[in-house]
C-alpha cells in the first residue's frame, strides 16, 4: 500500500475539489493512506486519490 499521507486531512475537515467546483463543499469522512473519502454536498461520497488531487481546505490551509 502506498504510504502517502497528508497529516492535515482527517475526518471532519471541510474541503473543496480543485477542479470539480460544482461538487460544492465536502467533509472528509475517512482517510486510508492516500485514499480520502469525502462527502460533497452536490456529488455525494467520492473517493479521492490525495497523491493525484490536492484538495482545497474550506478555511485557512494549515499546510501553508
Amino acid at each position: 500500500m502506498d504510504t502517502f499521507r497528508d497529516p492535515f486531512l482527517e475526518p471532519g475537515v471541510l474541503v473543496r475539489h480543485p477542479t470539480e467546483t460544482a461538487w460544492g463543499l465536502g467533509q472528509v469522512q475517512s482517510v486510508a493512506g492516500r485514499k480520502v473519502t469525502v462527502n460533497f454536498e452536490h456529488a455525494g461520497k467520492q473517493t479521492i486519490d490525495a497523491a493525484v488531487v490536492t484538495l482545497v481546505f474550506a478555511g485557512d490551509d494549515p499546510r501553508k
